[in-house]
């Protein structure tokens, strides 16, 4: 394949929690696609490993998004590296389920600021950048569960909910700046996050989802690079479901 037939030829992609699961399948598509990839991770040890892994094209930042001070570094630390930033991949977050009983601050704020804080400091940060070069895409992590609600997840729900929300706002406000701005919902994908899970219940929850399986880290991020893409020229304002037709009630 020419080089001209690389949809990212030659941009430039942060990409948030990209050292593991959908994150790192993104990078190595990305990486594919002809772009240079920031892997911004908290987890030294596999931010590098899943850099060497990847090559040239990529390299490793260390970032708490939940931290201003952490992010305003990672940025600056990504234009020294590769004189630009083309593309914002928001996928970094976490999990800490509970009921709403059970459900202390503190696993209330933490996710929250990873998953909903996290993705407004890395925006502000990366549209800053972006107006200044006169454009860029920004592609957010949501959950279908953002969507429909799911029990024992009001912190994780809350936060996907919200990027929701913030996606509608940012493109909107940055569409003027030649900024467009998505997000994406997965459903139910094999990562190391949902690795814990029982096996009887993949089986039950495989049963709501028409196509029969759970997800692959390399189907949602196929997603993630069409809307980084100029393939998607025209799509602002959207968040699309990547699930399998999975049905959540």
């Amino acid at each position: 394949m020419s080089s001209e037939k690389y949809i990212l030829k030659e941009k430039v992609a942060v990409i948030t929690g990209g050292a593991k699961g959908i994150g790192k399948a993104v990078a190595q598509l990305f990486s594919d696609e002809g772009a240079m990839v920031a892997i911004a991770d908290f987890d030294a040890d596999a931010g590098e490993a899943t850099t060497m892994e990847i090559g040239d094209s990529a390299a490793y930042f260390q970032v708490d998004v939940q931290d201003g001070a952490s992010v305003t570094a990672l940025f600056k630390g990504v234009q020294q590296h590769f004189g630009r930033v083309d593309i914002l991949i928001n996928n970094a977050g976490i999990l800490m389920d509970s009921t709403l009983k059970k459900l202390d601050e503190e696993k209330f704020d933490r996710v929250i600021n990873v998953n909903l804080k996290g993705v407004y400091l890395c925006t502000k940060a990366a549209a800053d950048i972006m107006r200044e070069q006169g454009g860029g895409v920004i592609v957010n992590a949501s959950s279908i569960v953002g969507k429909s609600g799911n029990f024992g997840q009001t912190n994780y729900v809350a936060s996907k909910a919200g990027v929701i929300g913030m996606t509608k706002v940012w493109a909107r406000e940055l569409a003027r700046d030649g900024i467009r701005v998505n997000a994406i919902a997965p459903g139910f994908i094999k990562t190391d996050m949902t690795a814990g899970i029982p096996e009887n219940v993949i089986e039950m929850l495989s049963e709501n989802i028409p196509l029969g399986r759970w997800g692959e880290p390399k189907e949602v991020a196929q997603l993630y690079c069409f809307l980084a893409s100029d393939l998607s020229s025209y799509i602002n304002g959207e968040t699309i479901n990547v699930d399998g037709g999975a049905q959540i009630s």
